[in-house]
């Protein structure tokens, strides 16, 4: 999340509470975002050991951290507790939940030509260009931005919360869940299907580029973008903070982990699992996927395995 305008440090400890800064104070802060999409001006955090060291690493400019670290002097730590916590704190600060007050909200701006069917659902500050059609039963959930010529069938959700929570051993609320301060956006030429989910990004923005086409059933998961031309088949299944190329194409349930790179020109066979990061112009089968080809032939090995042991046994007796 970017602010509208930078926000000074020093007000920043003040409404957290910190009591132990180290490094300069005197600075402003820019936008407040989790650890995978950080920018130079950001405030992020951090609260296990094994993720210091790259938070010190990203361009995250101010972090709130559980316990004083050597760090660069071009960075400043928030010593606090209760990182996770302080950190909500400012998302809703900054992106506190409105209650709507109408099916489609008075704060919307909606293009010229854009159909809305009935039972449609349009939150606060959400933009829809022009002539798009949006069917029955579409809920678009606050601050999301849908471009022109786009079309949303039924029952699907656009910018639902991040399935994301800070695990807390020993604290009554084991999963505490990150609010979010991200965003949802479906650029031009996008169609997508019946009964799909796409979620808003935790602190980023989840992207559906240009001319991408979903069928029903599809689930990308937060701060995910995915490129322009792109087309998944029924029950494909993306995890956060995925990065997916353009004209990549993925065939009926197909499930991609999170936090992965998925080259240009992509082809992902049916029922595969997609663990690792792809490069680009292949096409992919198998859990866990690997080259089709090997696969294929790999499966022709195995049907021959009865054969095999069959002659084997006859070699044996002989």
């Amino acid at each position: 999340m970017t602010f509208e305008k930078a926000v000074d440090l020093k007000w920043v400890i003040e409404f957290l509470g910190i009591k132990k800064v180290v490094g300069d104070a005197n600075i402003s802060i820019t936008g407040i975002n989790e650890v995978h999409k950080l920018n130079p001006g950001d405030i992020s955090f951090v609260n296990a050991e094994k993720f210091y060291q790259k938070l010190i690493d990203s361009l995250a400019t101010v972090i709130i951290i559980d316990k004083e670290i050597d760090c660069p002097e071009d960075k400043v730590l928030l010593v606090c507790d209760d990182p996770a916590s302080a950190f909500i704190k400012l998302v809703m600060h900054f992106r506190p939940f409105e209650k709507a007050t109408a099916m489609i909200s008075p704060t919307a701006t909606i293009g010229e030509g854009t159909i809305l069917q009935p039972n449609v659902f349009i939150g606060n500050h959400v933009t829809i260009g022009k002539n798009c059609i949006i069917h029955p039963g579409v809920s678009i959930y606050d601050h999301s931005i849908i471009g022109d010529n786009v079309i949303i069938q039924s029952n699907t959700v656009i910018g639902g919360d991040a399935f994301y929570f800070v695990r807390r051993p020993g604290h009554e609320l084991f999963y505490q869940k990150l609010e979010n301060c991200g965003r949802t956006i479906i650029e031009d030429d996008v169609e997508i299907g019946s009964c799909c989910t796409i979620d808003k990004g935790a602190s980023g923005d989840t992207i559906i580029g240009r001319g991408t086409k979903f069928d029903n059933y599809i689930h990308i998961g937060h701060g995910t973008t995915v490129g322009k031309n792109c087309l998944f088949a029924a029950q494909v299944g993306i995890a956060g903070k995925t990065r997916i190329g353009n004209n990549v194409i993925l065939y009926g349930q197909v499930g991609v982990s999170k936090d992965l790179d998925i080259g240009d020109n992509t082809i992902v066979l049916a029922k595969s699992g997609v663990g690792k990061s792809l490069p680009p112009g292949k096409v992919w089968f198998g859990i866990p996927v690997q080259d089709a080809k090997e696969k294929m032939e790999e499966l022709v090995w195995v049907k021959r395995i009865p054969e095999l042991w069959d002659k084997m046994n006859g070699e044996e007796e002989e």
